[in-house]
């Protein structure tokens, strides 16, 4: 890679000159970005269709709109974030202070996904500059069109001595793997984020890693019939209507009562038809990816449990909405994340059994639950265990900086969107300011038992058989 070890030196030299601590750089680069996503609006928009095809509303509405949202955010509350947090001390160690100062952890590294490849890409970044980082940028190879425009643009809005990118495939990701970064951000699979954790083992550098998963949708039968339409109108949007269900945190699969299930499908289909009958549909990203969820129709007992949909068009690179009823849970669907727009619906004879089921499989990214019954909302939130929940709704969670965003277990660690962005781009310093006002020392040593029982005071926090003692002690001026 030519100029990456100068242009690694240049981002030392860069931090190292302190200017990133300062708040008025931060906003000052969150500004550009602001001004990016403004003047560049149109230009983003084609990209995303010439990518992913995706219409002018979704790029919108899934990637510039929470980007603008996101820097608004940040600038809002930058000052509050960067300034130290005063901790209460116990009187024991009067004269002092404490308190935490967030500083930057340093030179970053972010790995960007190809299914929002603006604004995955972007939304690492705003935290990473509002923590004070200097930053390397490497967007999905998958995404070319957006790839090139963020290597174009970014340099046009942003410190280029401060964020650099570098475009590529997976050589490109090695060869940055081979240094030692302050921090790693990687959002993708689960079987990459394997290589780059196991990179950053070698210089002990902490990661973030946004994997994904199998997050699955609960839908109780006991809701009434326009709770059950807006459900089905929920699960539309949730599963086909974030870049034809590559979204690792769009809906993956559906638990439903045996009884509901053909009335569930049966609402699905009519919200499918009403939402994309002008075909405002994401396609698949590339024909590996097509080639990859078509064979997940080849065993001949997936394929007969098709109950809506099924037709592909490899030209195009379209696979229609489809839903299947009960495919087998051995079966590579229900085994390995769908990320495209198949949608198996599994049975079940109670929706309470859903829980038990979640329960024997790895956790997910997220858990949707529909359903009003407050006790049930108790014990899913109680038993079981998931990056986050929704109720009654899906994939809402995500545009919300008040909420942390971020897996568990097998669908990854690290919180990340608003403060949780700065929080994980900063180290949390404690710092403790003591005066020499007061200094207890037993003139006459060895006293053992009295410093024994002085020291068991302090920790057991008897301030009034502390206050005896140094009373007693003074009196026979032993301190």
């Amino acid at each position: 890679m030519e100029g990456l070890e100068k242009g690694l030196e240049e981002l030392r030299q860069t931090f190292g000159s302190g200017k990133t601590r300062d708040a008025a750089w931060r906003k000052s680069q969150l500004r550009g970005l602001l001004r990016l996503l403004n003047e560049e609006e149109e230009e983003i928009f084609r990209v995303l269709h010439e990518d992913l095809g995706k219409h002018r509303v979704e790029a919108y509405r899934d990637e510039v709109g929470v980007l603008k949202k996101s820097v608004n955010f940040a600038l809002e509350n930058l000052d509050g974030w960067m300034a130290a947090k005063k901790v209460k001390l116990p009187w024991l160690v009067w004269p002092s202070k404490g308190e935490v100062v967030a500083e930057p952890l340093g030179l970053v590294l972010l790995f960007s996904s190809w299914n929002f490849p603006i604004g995955l890409t972007l939304e690492c970044l705003i935290g990473a500059i509002s923590a004070g980082n200097v930053v390397v940028l490497k967007p999905s190879e998958q995404s070319p069109a957006s790839s090139l425009f963020l290597a174009n643009c970014i340099p046009m809005y942003i410190d280029s001595k401060a964020v650099k990118i570098y475009e590529g495939g997976s050589s490109v990701a090695e060869k940055l793997l081979e240094y030692k970064w302050d921090k790693i951000f990687f959002t993708g699979s689960a079987r990459v984020g394997r290589i780059v954790m196991t990179a950053a083992a070698k210089h002990l550098t902490p990661v973030t890693l946004e994997l994904g998963g199998k997050c699955p949708g609960i839908v109780d039968s006991c809701l009434s019939l326009h709770d059950k339409k807006v459900t089905a109108q929920r699960i539309v949007a949730g599963k086909w209507g974030t870049c034809c269900g590559q979204a690792c945190v769009g809906i993956d699969y559906l638990l439903v009562e045996e009884k509901y299930a053909s009335e569930m499908v049966d609402l699905l289909i009519r919200k499918i038809k009403q939402f994309f009958a002008k075909n405002h549909l994401s396609r698949i990203v590339n024909k590996q990816h097509f080639h990859r969820l078509s064979n997940l129709f080849n065993d001949p007992a997936v394929a007969a449990s098709i109950v809506h949909g099924g037709s592909r068009n490899i030209k195009d690179l379209v696979i229609e909405p489809t839903i299947m009823l009960n495919p087998p849970l051995d079966a590579e669907i229900m085994t390995e994340e769908i990320f495209g727009p198949l949608l198996p619906i599994i049975t079940l004879n109670k929706i309470e059994d859903s829980i038990e089921f979640l329960r024997s499989r790895p956790k997910p990214l997220a858990i949707y639950a529909f359903t009003n019954d407050e006790k049930f909302q108790r014990r899913i939130v109680a038993e079981t265990s998931s990056g986050n929940i929704t109720f009654n709704d899906a994939v809402i969670q995500y545009a919300l900086d008040a909420l942390p965003f971020g897996g568990v277990g097998g669908s990854g660690f690290g919180k990340y969107h608003g403060k949780y962005s700065f929080d994980t781009f900063s180290n949390d310093k404690a710092v403790l300011r003591r005066g020499f006002l007061v200094e207890i020392s037993f003139r006459y040593p060895p006293w053992d038992d009295l410093k024994l029982q002085f020291i068991r005071a302090c920790y057991d926090f008897d301030y009034i058989g502390l206050l005896r003692l140094i009373l007693g002690l003074r009196s026979r001026r032993l301190i």
